[in-house]
């Protein structure tokens, strides 16, 4: 069985979205909220260059990009499954390596416009300051994502249909705040949550090295959402909030789709009905989206946008079995992670220096 290539659409180059909502200017100048000139100050502080913080001549091999259990494949254990050789199976590993990374991709370049959009629209000026450091953050996190599939891959799969989806709903709104809860909240949180399952799965040390660093920025990018949410929406009516509460619903629907990649098992020969089966069936798949969700669950909570509607979606999203995460915690281990390899790096940096000056004052003593 041999796969088709990802199929992209007349004119995938380009994408014009009519953004809407106007362009907010302020002339309070000194002051600002604690939290957030706190968050600027380390969004300043933790800015990195991708080109040298990252090793990128370690070797990916592409029939196994990142290492994980072929149990994580939606086809394993399908007849199809039964049907790969096993030279199928490594290109199969390959397109979901590409599938993946590809809607990170994408939903960062989201990123990056909703940012920008935020240093745009935002009211204060403290929240445009900190917008203006994560947009840097990610064009940082497409430069990276970007060159991992087309140096390591070599390969990338187009949008799916509903992160563009919700990227449109939420850039088209002309409300300041939609951005934040679209992408901060929504997109960014699932995301996070994404990156954290992948980077903890893989045994790859380039993939888990890039996704420990992106994470790093964005657990400041998601606590960026919750401190600029919460203090808005305790002001707004009952009406405004069940608005923005319909959007979480439709949003988490779309995010739930967004997860699927049925669109890797067509180009392998299934059928779309068939690929759509498969991956409601998918146990494992089952488990992401119950861990992902359950990750999101406590920000959504927290700005205060937690009908028994939005309730029950996150019921029915985690299966039944919403488990609420501790969203802080989970935030200090993505740092420590990002921490842990930066030492663990400059220290076998350290040992290799000091083994090649042994060497060479051996040298010296020999000669």
């Amino acid at each position: 069985m041999s796969a088709r290539p990802p199929r992209s659409g007349a004119g995938a180059d380009r994408w014009a979205v009519p953004a809407g909502g106007a362009a907010s200017f302020t002339w309070e100048y000194g002051g600002g909220r604690e939290q957030l000139l706190a968050l600027y100050q380390r969004g300043k502080d933790r800015q990195w260059d991708a080109m040298r913080r990252i090793e990128w001549d370690q070797e990916v091999d592409p029939a196994d990009p990142l290492g994980t259990p072929d149990e994580v494949l939606p086809l394993h254990g399908t007849s199809y499954w039964q049907r790969l050789t096993t030279a199928d199976r490594c290109e199969l590993r390959t397109h979901y390596a590409a599938w993946q990374f590809s809607q990170f991709l994408h939903g960062e370049q989201g990123a990056m416009i909703c940012s920008s959009r935020i240093v745009q629209s935002a009211p204060d000026l403290d929240a445009k300051f900190y917008a203006a450091t994560q947009t840097m953050d990610e064009a940082r996190h497409v430069e990276i994502f970007s060159r991992f599939l087309s140096e390591k891959l070599a390969m990338d799969y187009p949008i799916n249909d509903s992160l563009r989806v919700l990227l449109d709903n939420t850039l088209t709104d002309s409300r300041w705040d939609m951005p934040y809860l679209g992408m901060q909240v929504l997109i960014e949180g699932l995301a996070l949550a994404a990156f954290g399952l992948l980077r903890d799965t893989t045994s790859k040390p380039l993939p888990r090295q890039l996704l420990a660093y992106v994470m790093q920025d964005e657990a400041r990018h998601v606590a960026f959402g919750r401190m600029a949410l919460r203090d808005y929406y305790r002001q707004l009516s009952s009406t405004e909030l069940a608005d923005r509460e319909e959007f979480v619903i439709e949003g988490c629907h779309l995010m739930r789709n967004r997860l699927r990649g049925t669109e890797v098992l067509e180009n392998f020969g299934v059928p779309a009905a068939a690929a759509a089966r498969i991956i409601e069936e998918s146990s494992y798949l089952r488990l992401f989206r119950r861990t992902l969700f359950s990750r999101i669950m406590p920000c959504v909570k927290d700005i205060g946008l937690w009908s028994p509607e939005v309730q029950d979606t996150f019921a029915d999203l985690c299966d039944g079995d919403p488990q609420s995460s501790t969203l802080d915690r989970l935030m200090r281990q993505d740092e420590e992670v990002a921490e842990r390899l930066d030492a663990e790096r400059f220290a076998a940096e350290e040992r290799a220096r000091a083994q090649e000056v042994t060497e060479m004052v051996s040298l010296g003593q020999e000669s």
